[in-house]
């Protein structure tokens, strides 16, 4: 019987189970890198899609007053001017005098260089959007920048989409996407990186209620996480201060998880008022009113804004589901996952490379994956590979054996007990889905064969 034992998920073993696994890569691997950029693997991929696809389900397929958008990462200049972003959208930059780092000077504790204890200069304004050109002429006409945020491009189509679902207030509209800061201090993993990917709300209220509206997303989003497996521990709200507070913001709550590195932000709920309807109205030229058909008033609606990052998240999710156990000799790694976020919700295992038992297990492998991604492994022992599926989360391990050849059954284990049943074959498909959606393990044959 495994033991727990206390188990610290640190960021270099999350760091080198994502590379030795194939969840996450440094980008360019093999010229040395690219600071703060990442490639997600053949499992990483799987994992990121999943997290999004669930948010995606969460706030968009299973509401009637949310919508989806995907927009376009280059913008039009005028709507940076408009959010403030060519303004103020920047950081200050400390340089060391003697090693030439350079930091940003918020994420300092003392005066002087966190390399080489050298002096600082004077922090100066350094704007983090990335700039580039658009067209064949590179002159300042042309000059275009990767958005730092989804958020603009969904106010900018606030009308649009109005127009063509006719929704009424409040309603929302959400949109993953990637965006590009062109940070100073980069780090911890992916946590801070310079590309990374968003999922955004912008959910439009009526002036006065936006304070229930507010807290209601705050608790929604808080429980996204703990109905997905973060455990409650982990997670805290932390409200900004009035220093804190963006320009625009009338409120603001960061949901902060314990990662490696400390507590640090998640996600960000914030009340933006109506600074950003206002902003691209008045810089457009174009009305961005709603108009009540209860109440016959025009108004410029307020926005709730859930910001949350779909890196961070992965890495939460991988924080909190890594453990560790006891087995006999050896230390068994395991990522706790849950079934809707793991990268494989199954893997077929023949017991061994005989034709006959892979034929089988092909069979079955093939079945499966009409339904879900499964993972296939007939290298080493039956122990090494329920090892291997362990420490990538799989749920669920399938083993076909030379039983199975005469009885048309197989062995389901369950990665967190390690407990097995035996089912049929034909009941397979019935059996994982009800365990993956939450059916409890039973040690019991759920079947048993006549004669």
């Amino acid at each position: 019987m495994a033991q727990k034992i206390p188990t610290e998920a640190t960021m270099e073993k999350i760091v080198s189970l994502c590379r030795r696994r194939g969840f996450i890569f440094p980008s360019s691997d093999i010229y040395g890198g690219l600071s703060s950029c990442w490639d997600y693997g053949p499992l990483g991929v799987e994992l990121k899609s999943n997290i999004k696809q669930a948010w995606w389900r969460a706030v968009v397929q299973q509401r009637d007053d949310m919508v989806g958008l995907d927009t376009s990462i280059l913008m039009h200049p005028r709507v940076w001017a408009a959010s403030g972003h060519l303004e103020g959208f920047a950081d200050p930059l400390v340089e060391c005098k003697s090693c030439h780092l350079r930091w940003r000077s918020t994420d300092l504790e003392a005066d002087n260089c966190p390399a080489c204890g050298g002096e600082l200069t004077e922090p100066r304004q350094f704007n983090l959007m990335f700039k580039t050109s658009m067209g064949p002429v590179e002159d300042e006409a042309s000059t275009v920048y990767l958005r730092p945020e989804t958020a603009q491009g969904i106010f900018v189509n606030f009308q649009n989409v109005l127009d063509t679902t006719r929704k009424k207030l409040p309603f929302g509209i959400a949109q993953i996407g990637k965006s590009f800061r062109n940070e100073i201090t980069t780090g911890n993993f992916i946590f801070r990186s310079r590309e990374f990917e968003q999922m955004e709300i912008e959910y439009f209220v009526k002036p006065g209620t936006d304070e229930h509206w507010f807290n209601y997303w705050l608790d929604e989003r808080l429980n996204w996480y703990l109905e997905l497996g973060i455990k409650r521990q982990h997670l805290r709200r932390r409200q900004h201060t009035k220093g804190e507070l963006a320009h625009y913001a009338r409120s603001c709550y960061d949901i902060e998880y314990r990662f490696p590195m400390g507590w640090s932000e998640l996600e960000g709920i914030a009340n933006r008022g109506d600074f950003d309807l206002r902003q691209h109205a008045k810089f457009s030229g174009k009305s961005l009113e709603y108009f009540d058909d209860e109440t016959k008033e025009h108004y410029v609606p307020y926005i709730i804004e859930p910001s949350a990052g779909a890196d961070r998240s992965t890495l939460a999710f991988l924080v909190d589901a890594y453990d560790e156990e006891q087995d006999k000799d050896e230390v068994r790694v395991v990522l706790r996952l849950h079934p809707a976020l793991a990268p494989f919700k199954a893997a077929v295992l023949p017991l061994s490379r005989r034709p006959a038992l892979v034929e089988a297990a092909q069979q079955i492998y093939a079945d499966l994956r009409q339904c879900w991604m499964v993972g296939y492994d007939d290298a080493q022992s039956i122990g090494r590979r329920y090892r291997r599926q362990d420490e990538i989360g799989t749920p669920y391990c399938i083993t076909v054996d030379f039983q199975s050849l005469e009885d048309n059954q197989v062995t389901i284990r369950e990665r967190d007990s390690m407990k097995q049943i035996r089912v049929p074959i034909s009941e397979l498909k019935n059996t994982l889905r009800a365990k993956l959606s939450g059916e409890p393990f039973d040690t019991q044959p759920l079947w048993t064969t006549k004669g």
